[in-house]
């Protein structure tokens, strides 16, 4: 089970943090042992776009860590004020620097072990131009035959393009995925 344990002071009175499971609830959650507020710690969500443009996807080689120089989707933490929709765009612009018109959500995924949740939408790039952000090295477009599968930096951003591939294929429409990622 994922223990995240992040707070060891409270960020209200700076008050020593336990871990306990409060007289209301069903789990142990991060409890002020001075003012007794409760830290609810909530799986992040990452949130990014599957860039389309004819039959090839657009993919950015990571300038920065975990799995500096792998290949991803542009996505990203999505951050408060913005909808899903919002961060997946804004995500594709600053690591690919691509102009999008998004689609539908295609995939979410649940990454427990990691407390996140990813989320992937389709999206036609507008034109094959693309300026990549600090965070990516290089943004290129791949045909399915081209794309280095032995290089890309998540098991989300694998499954995400074996589905669209895979429904691509069939010529069945781009349906909702979901799944938990071990």
């Amino acid at each position: 089970m994922f223990q995240t344990r992040r707070f060891q002071h409270c960020p209200v009175c700076g008050g020593q943090i336990e871990y306990r499971i409060p007289a209301d609830d069903n789990r142990e959650r991060a409890t002020c042992t001075v003012c007794g507020t409760i830290q609810y710690e909530n799986p992040l969500n990452v949130v990014g776009t599957l860039p389309v443009w004819g039959e090839q996807v657009l993919l950015c080689r990571r300038a920065i860590e975990p799995r500096l120089g792998k290949w991803t989707l542009p996505a990203g933490f999505m951050e408060l004020g913005e909808t899903l929709a919002q961060g997946a765009a804004r995500e594709t612009d600053e690591e690919a620097g691509a102009g999008i018109e998004l689609q539908d959500l295609y995939c979410i995924l649940n990454v427990v072990r990691v407390g996140q949740v990813h989320l992937f939408y389709r999206a036609r790039m507008l034109s094959p131009v693309f300026n990549p952000g600090p965070e990516t090295l290089e943004a290129k477009l791949f045909h399915e035959h081209e794309i280095p599968w032995e290089e890309l930096s998540f098991h989300t951003v694998r499954y995400t393009l074996e589905r669209f591939f895979e429904d691509r294929r069939t010529n069945k429409g781009f349906p909702l995925h979901t799944a938990d990622i071990a």
